[in-house]
């Protein structure tokens, strides 16, 4: 059988991995966080990893809030002034994690996901993962639930979708992502990048939206990334192509980043060691519950879809 899933339940936080045996391509998932910790291509005389991961589901927990590192970005994304939104008249504060005055990240980044269903056929093998969040000591005063699935086809191919449920008697407000960080080489200076967009949201120096749009097509075609820093969020032209591309030549490798509709904006951050690069889809621009830029009102019982797909290749 050329697709295979196994799952380790040995520690308290179980591993599941997906393979693709004829491809000699594997996934590997940590149920803590729903975190993609591992998607590897064979190349000539090696197997390659482009996720930048962690050691262990141990190492995750302990370090998950440095970076971030393929975090599930939920109910909000990036950043939300100060910690604080309005509903209704009533100003709630997000008791999570900060950096600075302003949270960041969302709740379900350290979130124990329960693994509902796996299994694999001829055309794929895949997981399902589920968490019920009720913590409205968090200041997010709502229930809903989460499902995630990981799907592992052929061609080197991961189609990501995540699906969240309002399961509360209230509308809830509702951004959604994630925060891959993907390594094609030894320095993120050596890869090539092309991003379907010319606009980049306008940012005040707490990296927060004004509302303003700017005009930036410096890697609206493929252009090396050399020592360019970003930490910026863009808006997609449309879905029509993939929303990023990533390319090592020298590495001989290449990542396509493919969006639906439901993940209008890119956010692109180059991290000081510049050893990986993260490529987050997100469903609405930083701080949507204060500025509204592509927030969702999830109604009392339904539910939003959200996918990306990674593909990789040899180049």
């Amino acid at each position: 059988m050329a697709f295979e899933i196994y799952v380790d339940e040995t520690n308290e936080s179980p591993v599941i991995q997906l393979k693709d045996g004829s491809a000699g391509c594997n996934v590997e998932i940590y149920s803590f966080g729903a975190l993609l910790n591992a998607f590897c291509i064979t190349t000539p005389g090696k197997k390659v990893n482009v996720i930048d991961g962690f050691l262990s589901p141990q190492d995750a927990k302990e370090n998950i809030t440095n970076g971030f590192k393929s975090a599930k970005l939920s109910p909000f994304v990036c950043r939300m002034e100060k910690g604080e939104y309005q509903l209704e008249g009533v100003t709630h504060k997000i008791k999570k994690h900060y950096l600075g005055a302003e949270a960041i990240h969302g709740l379900l980044f350290d979130a124990a996901f329960t693994i509902k269903e796996y299994g694999t056929d001829g055309q794929c093998a895949f997981v399902k993962l589920n968490y019920v969040y009720a913590k409205k000591e968090e200041g997010f005063p709502f229930s809903f639930s989460v499902e995630i699935l990981y799907k592992l086809s052929s061609n080197y191919s991961l189609d990501i979708t995540t699906s969240v449920t309002n399961t509360g008697e209230k509308e809830m407000p509702l951004s959604d992502g994630w925060h891959p960080y993907f390594k094609l080489g030894e320095s993120v200076n050596d890869l090539q990048m092309k991003i379907n967009s010319n606009t980049m949201l306008e940012f005040d120096n707490r990296l927060l939206p004004s509302g303003n749009y700017i005009n930036y097509n410096s890697y609206e075609t493929m252009q090396p990334l050399n020592d360019t820093f970003l930490d910026n969020s863009f808006l997609l032209k449309n879905h029509d192509v993939p929303a990023c591309i990533l390319k090592n030549t020298e590495a001989g490798l290449e990542l396509t980043i493919t969006a639906d509709p439901s993940y209008p904006y890119l956010q692109i951050y180059t991290p000081g060691h510049r050893k990986s690069i993260a490529v987050e889809n997100l469903s609405s621009a930083p701080d949507a519950f204060n500025n509204g830029i592509g927030l969702i009102k999830i109604k009392p019982g339904q539910s939003y879809n959200f996918k990306t797909t990674y593909r990789l290749s040899l180049v």
